[in-house]
């Protein structure tokens, strides 16, 4: 008999490139405003302030390709980022090591309802709103380290039926994957399972039902997800 008093959720899962084996998600952290390019044009200074996250689901990840479009918004932007999923952790990892907890890397989208995120911001509350809703985060393939290393610089875009629109590159993020980890790691126990959205390169605009997402990063793959 079971000690739980309803059933229990499915583990949320990550496909894992080349295998039918499957990566577990724990927690989902975000940076925000991680590339110089986007924070000008989100209307920020883009001086390398101490970086701050905000949380996604871990059910918000979603590998199918489609991408609902959500209630309450009608303007829902793209931002591409790459995905970093951690095999170990710990608390204060220090910076040379932190790499060495990481199992792999993917695409991932991180939806936001644009119009419910400004208004949260004028009155002084949380984001998750805007970026804590149902299929927010659609993903690709995790891609193990083992395999391709450690991206630190490569394209960075995102086409829009077949348009460009975010076009920049890993090494223009403030804040590299090492500081993410460590810095994460002093106010968090990081764990297995868990992963790290980076952050976007300028150019996020709006999607409507419709559209064909086509996002890619140089040494990690591409990811196609259509607005439905």
């Amino acid at each position: 008999m079971s000690k739980f008093v309803i059933e229990l959720p499915p583990v949320v899962a990550l496909p894992v490139a080349g295998t039918e084996a499957l990566f577990p998600v724990r927690r989902v952290y975000c940076i925000g405003r991680n590339y110089a390019a986007h924070t000008v044009e989100m209307g920020h200074d883009p001086d390398r302030d101490p970086p701050f996250f905000f949380q996604k689901n871990p059910n918000n990840l979603d590998p199918s390709g489609e991408f609902p479009y959500p209630p309450h918004s009608s303007n829902v932007h793209h931002e591409t980022e790459m995905l970093v999923a951690l095999k170990s952790g710990g608390t204060n990892i220090p910076l040379d090591q932190a790499l060495d907890h990481v199992f792999g890397y993917a695409i991932a989208l991180d939806m936001t309802r644009r119009d419910l995120q400004e208004e949260a911001k004028k009155m002084g509350r949380p984001w998750e709103i805007s970026k804590a809703f149902e299929h927010s985060a659609p993903s690709g393939r995790i891609h193990p380290a083992a395999e391709i290393g450690h991206p630190n610089s490569g394209r960075v875009e995102l086409k829009v039926n077949g348009e460009i629109r975010q076009d920049g590159n890993l090494h223009q993020m403030i804040w590299k994957v090492p500081e993410m980890i460590s810095y994460l790691s002093e106010y968090f126990e990081l764990a297995p399972g868990d992963v790290i959205l980076s952050g976007t390169p300028a150019g996020v605009g709006q999607v409507a039902r419709g559209d064909s997402m086509e996002a890619s990063i140089e040494g990690v793959g591409s990811l196609v997800v259509r607005v439905v």
